[in-house]
């Protein structure tokens, strides 16, 4: 890698008062964006991850969870639209919520992204080295090729390279980054489409396992559960929509700052929802929701569904799927490196991390020491959790859950509080300033609320806990404790960001 370039010490500000970093401008268009924002989401690796779990809460009731989860994440998305378009920074969640509510609650929300993508590059990793041994089970016909992802000697090493791979690769910057995804993505898209496909006429031939008829009911959220039910179900529809946001930490690299990351934004979260809805009425329709053999609520079929369905559905063909699978969390753990590199670069540049976490590679135009920081952070917490136990790694699923709506939460109160002064100027800024964001917002933060109170009980995720307190919670409100923690040092030892020195807390004109 290149030596990096420590960014300037009275940087350039722009009309919003923020300041350019160095990155490469004008490279990445609105397909482009939403192409990359597909394979940070994942569909083929968070469906197979998350699909089951969801099923197991709420049954046939799971398309009318997507859609609940889906609706809070497309209203946050208008308030990220309209604070990219005002405050086009890579900092998004750390930036904005620093103009609109100051320094610290800006430093946790930034801190909430970091924590979110570092653990999700940890579980990205796990899911790639047990579908790449799966891969070579089906092509050797050797079933106990699957499980050497079992053997730690062998499983984290593999696993530390495939991040390491994935980190130079994001070094390279957002073009190598886009290069390597349309092919990723397009085969994850067609290999999902023939499994939907190919599940549908098991259906309709009368050869499904457990033939079950579309109905509308399925749609209906009111008839899924209790609240905290639904609850903890929407905390696992957000860990499938998740990921969308990387498209605005490229705002400074997009060939339109203002405007292509919103539009990018929007084609990556409607395309997600049109690809999840059906792969899960093609899941439920073939399978059910037993719990028993190829029950879509068996828990032996829990971690990975495609790898119980894909089989019996696609018969010698179903090696597609696990290469979808493993290309998917490949693609992810790439794509994914982009959102806490550009965060954590724009946390430096501004003062709020050490000023070193500001550098940009000379030659790529890229976050050097930020891209290789969340690579370590994401390695080191993959090989603590592995070698503590396997079901703490998968407890990350849904601490994630919690640390997305933390951030997402925060970033849309951001947004209806910064334009507080212009808010019922049109019928265009009640809607995407005011009631959107609001909602979507609120409606996130109780989420992450409940679900805290949730899994404190040990019996929430796979059962693990710590001195009594359930392994959800720990992870999830731990970090975000860590977070406090570190910034408290940070305030210490540099104060100049936490006095509104580098980043203005600001207020947007009428």
């Amino acid at each position: 890698m290149t030596s990096a370039t420590p960014a300037p010490d009275r940087p350039i500000e722009t009309d919003s008062g923020l300041s350019a970093k160095g990155l490469s401008a004008g490279k990445v268009g609105a397909i482009g964006g939403a192409i990359i924002g597909i394979a940070c989401i994942a569909p083929a690796y968070t469906l197979t991850s998350g699909l089951g779990p969801t099923i197991s809460e709420v049954g046939v009731h799971t398309p009318a969870i997507l859609l609940i989860g889906f609706v809070p994440m497309l209203l946050v998305v208008f308030g990220y639209r309209e604070l990219n378009t005002a405050m086009p920074d890579s900092g998004t969640t750390f930036t904005w919520a620093t103009r609109a509510f100051g320094p610290w609650l800006g430093w946790m929300g930034g801190w909430g992204l970091i924590a979110a993508t570092v653990l999700v590059l940890s579980n990205l990793a796990a899911v790639g080295v047990d579908f790449l041994f799966i891969l070579l089970s089906q092509i050797f016909s050797d079933p106990a090729i699957a499980d050497l992802t079992r053997v730690l000697w062998i499983n984290i090493p593999i696993t530390v390279a495939l991040t390491a791979v994935a980190a130079w690769i994001s070094y390279r910057g957002v073009e190598a980054t886009e290069k390597v995804q349309v092919w990723l993505v397009a085969f994850q898209v067609l290999a999902l489409g023939w499994f939907v496909i190919s599940a549908l006429v098991h259906v309709a031939t009368g050869t499904a396992y457990d033939p079950t008829p579309v109905q509308l009911d399925w749609f209906n959220p009111v008839a899924a559960g209790d609240f905290s039910t639904i609850a903890a179900a929407v905390s696992l529809s957000i860990f499938l929509f998740w990921g969308w946001d990387t498209v605005i930490t490229m705002n400074e690299e997009a060939k339109d700052p203002e405007k292509t990351p919103g539009r990018a934004a929007m084609l990556t979260i409607f395309a997600i929802v049109i690809i999840y809805l059906a792969c899960t009425i093609a899941v439920i329709s073939y399978a059910g929701v037993g719990t028993e053999g190829l029950g879509a609520g068996n828990p032996e079929n829990q971690e990975s569904i495609f790898a119980a369905l894909a089989g019996p559905i696609m018969g010698p063909f179903a090696i597609i799927v696990s290469i979808a699978v493993l290309s998917s969390s490949l693609a992810s753990l790439q794509s994914t490196m982009v959102s806490p590199s550009r965060t954590i670069l724009a946390m430096g540049h501004y003062g709020a991390l050490p000023k070193r976490y500001g550098n940009v590679s000379p030659r790529f135009k890229s976050p050097s020491v930020a891209t290789i920081t969340s690579a370590a952070a994401a390695i080191i917490f993959y090989v603590v959790m592995r070698l503590l136990s396997e079901n703490a790694l998968w407890d990350t699923i849904t601490a994630l859950g919690l640390m997305v709506c933390f951030y997402y939460g925060i970033t849309g109160l951001a947004c209806t509080w910064y334009f507080r002064k212009s808010l019922f100027v049109s019928a265009r800024t009640v809607f995407f300033r005011f009631l959107f964001p609001l909602i979507g917002g609120v409606t996130l933060l109780v989420i992450f609320v409940r679900t805290a109170i949730d899994s404190l009980d040990p019996a929430y995720g796979s059962g693990s806990s710590v001195f009594g307190i359930g392994l959800v919670f720990v992870l999830g409100i731990g970090v975000l404790l860590l977070g406090v923690v570190i910034m408290i040092v940070q305030a210490i030892r540099h104060p100049a960001f936490f006095r509104g020195e580098t980043l203005k807390q600001g207020l947007h004109a009428e």
